[in-house]
């Protein structure tokens, strides 16, 4: 145990132990995202209290447990990560069928969210067992919270956790393009070694959008910037270390764009009652829309070949 943590430890078992923590139960209990002084009391007494502990990398797991002066058997460990979710979920839910207390925790954070955890989660609460929150470290919150959101004219508020986009540059493209019409902020998360070429997709689907860069949050060499999406890349490029560590991205809301669809119900209202270029022209001083698009608009409803307003 790093010395520091045994008075935490103590601690945690003083204060949190008053609690009922229910036997045959999965507790999805948050881990520091890199300070490990950001565990609470109640996640260390839980986790020191499990019977069985399920993870995605047993040796980082047991490393951290032994940093708070918690110890388990290898028999106690279960090790539960993208590739086998779907099979280790059985595993668990014996466990806790036999009354055990399991404790689900990801290499860092909050399980279930961009990590491991959501279908066992769901399988569990399928076998009607209880699923009980240890909240704590969350790197989304984290960086939420020092973005300096503010509410924009029309945007919807709240925000959209995105978290990783696909790998495969067509296909995250596309996704970007469905993204760049989203008026609330956004949460994305990367990974140190694509960090590159999802700046410069950034940079080139959302332009003078303001994006926070949160770097190694809680870490020692944390670093956060607010910047146009298009200037993300040269960021990187001013220092090589910027281009380690986990990255949280806070893209901020912006105003939604104009909806065409207003424009168009009230040129075909005016149109009911209305010369073709009068209806345009009071439709566009009405809704703001394209003088063009609403006169292409008008000859089709009319069934007249589209052209240019002369």
């Amino acid at each position: 145990m790093t010395a520091s943590y045994a008075s935490a430890l103590l601690a945690a078992q003083t204060v949190a132990a008053s609690q009922h923590y229910p036997q045959g139960a999965l507790y999805v209990v948050a881990t520091p995202i890199g300070n490990l002084a950001d565990i609470s009391l109640r996640a260390m007494h839980v986790l020191a209290l499990a019977d069985s502990i399920a993870c995605e990398d047993t040796r980082h797991a047991g490393t951290l447990l032994r940093s708070y002066g918690i110890h388990k058997e290898p028999s106690q460990w279960l090790a539960l990560h993208e590739h086998n979710e779907a099979q280790a979920c059985s595993g668990v839910i014996q466990r806790l069928r036999e009354g055990q207390r399991v404790a689900l925790i990801s290499d860092a954070g909050t399980p279930a969210i961009s990590d491991p955890g959501g279908r066992l989660v769901a399988a569990v609460r399928s076998a009607a067992c209880p699923v009980i929150p240890i909240p704590g470290a969350s790197s989304v919150t984290a960086a939420l919270s020092i973005a300096g959101l503010a509410p924009v004219a029309g945007a919807a508020s709240g925000f959209l956790f995105v978290g990783f986009l696909p790998t495969r540059a067509t296909e995250r493209d596309a996704v970007l393009r469905v993204l760049a019409l989203e008026s609330r902020a956004m949460v994305l998360l990367e990974a140190p070694h694509r960090i590159e070429e999802l700046a410069l997709a950034l940079a080139a689907r959302l332009g003078q959008r303001p994006l926070m860069v949160a770097r190694e949050l809680t870490k020692q060499f944390e670093e956060t910037a607010t910047l146009a999406a298009k200037d993300f890349p040269a960021w990187l490029a001013e220092r090589p270390q910027r281009r380690k560590g986990e990255f949280v991205l806070v893209l901020h809301g912006q105003p939604p764009a104009p909806d065409p669809e207003p424009s168009l119900r009230v040129l075909k209202l005016l149109l009911a009652e209305l010369p073709l270029k009068t209806a345009v022209k009071l439709a566009v001083e009405i809704t703001g829309g394209s003088r063009n698009e609403l006169y292409a608009a008008a000859l089709a409803a009319r069934g007249e070949d589209p052209s240019p307003a002369p």
